[in-house]
């Protein structure tokens, strides 16, 4: 055994994923998965992050986690067309995870007024109509595009693998449950029980932030 073969071995136990587990197809909903660190203080080890850094979700460590136990992962994702870093991202996913499983769409910007008291971080986000002050809310969900591919696919594996803690998924991991598929839920941070309990695993997010992050200096824009 190399040393690939050893560390996708000792992943797998790690994560309780074997060959019970069959053959596994991942989806993956980074319009959810991208704000898994946000908020995130502290590296892998746990250590507090030095002022000005950030962990960062790296789409090559995502995929090549992915990997490790996945016999096919698709990428689902938005992109601003007028925004230069946004295309740029879906090109660099098509690379890694191949066009045919890239799955993306244009995002919508959602007028959204504020309402009395409601808090804007960065005030230059906010403009101002006949109605009062308003923000531009991005909306690009995937959960239908997801869906629909998972049960195309479903004769395919016996695995269903979703990275992402969205309720939208309870009906289709139901769904898939019925089919007699397994299901393991890839989540960070609060989710619904019912999402929960559906789930035959559920990996926090926490546990695999050395696998998929890295550190890296805030840019002038975050």
């Amino acid at each position: 055994m190399n040393l690939e073969e050893f560390q996708k071995d000792l992943t797998k136990k790690c994560l309780g994923i074997d060959e019970n587990w069959g053959r596994i197809f991942s989806f993956i909903d980074f319009g959810n998965v991208t704000y898994w660190f946000g908020e995130d203080d502290r590296d892998e080890e746990g250590n507090v992050l030095e002022l000005g850094y950030k962990v960062w979700i790296d789409i090559q460590k995502l995929y090549d986690f992915s990997s490790i136990f996945s016999e096919r992962t698709r990428f689902y994702y938005g992109f601003n067309p007028k925004d230069t870093g946004s295309t740029g991202f879906i090109f660099i996913a098509k690379k890694i995870f191949g066009k045919t499983k890239v799955s993306t769409k244009e995002i919508q910007y959602i007028k959204h007024h504020l309402k009395d008291g409601e808090l804007i971080k960065d005030n230059k986000f906010v403009n101002s109509d006949s109605e009062g002050l308003f923000i531009y809310i991005p909306k690009c969900n995937f959960d239908v595009e997801i869906s629909v591919d998972a049960i195309k696919l479903a004769d395919y594996y016996d695995t269903f693998c979703i990275f992402s803690g969205d309720s939208d998924f309870i009906q289709l991991v139901n769904f898939l449950k019925g089919k007699g598929k397994k299901v393991i839920l890839i989540k960070a941070g609060f989710v619904q029980h019912k999402l929960y309990d559906s789930a035959d695993l559920v990996i926090n997010a926490q546990d695999i932030k050395k696998y998929i992050c890295r550190i890296t200096q805030k840019s002038s824009r975050s």
